[in-house]
């Protein structure tokens, strides 16, 4: 099994992003994905996850201004950020699990190995 994002870049305050994660080796439509973050120097924390039914779930910190997709036929997973704030700059993981539904709070089975989100002045 093998999750790769793609998408990390310098952006400005104000600005967007879109992260891409791509499969491997599990089909991501079986169960929940999400995406997680890492800002330097802090825990790891949860972003958005989207369960089987479609259902979505975000960081209040990220309500509307981010949005996870997915598109089964490519077996990929997206994130949209809008609007982005230096509170933002983080390494961002791709995650999956065989779960229908997953928490915001609990680490998932499959693992990207992130995408690094910086702001520029």
């Amino acid at each position: 099994v093998q999750l790769v994002e793609s998408g990390g870049d310098f952006v400005q305050p104000g600005g967007s992003l879109r992260l891409s994660c791509a499969a491997s080796g599990y089909t991501l439509s079986s169960g929940c994905v999400g995406w997680f973050r890492q800002p330097p120097g802090k825990e790891r924390e949860g972003v958005a996850i989207l369960d089987t039914d479609d259902t979505t779930r975000y960081a209040d910190s990220v309500k509307g201004r981010f949005t996870i997709s997915k598109d089964n036929a490519k077996n990929m997973v997206y994130q949209q950020m809008n609007n982005m704030m230096p509170e933002d700059a983080a390494v961002y993981y791709c995650a999956g699990d065989l779960y229908a539904h997953c928490s915001l709070r609990h680490g998932m089975k499959h693992w990207g190995k992130g995408t690094l989100v910086t702001f520029s002045s």
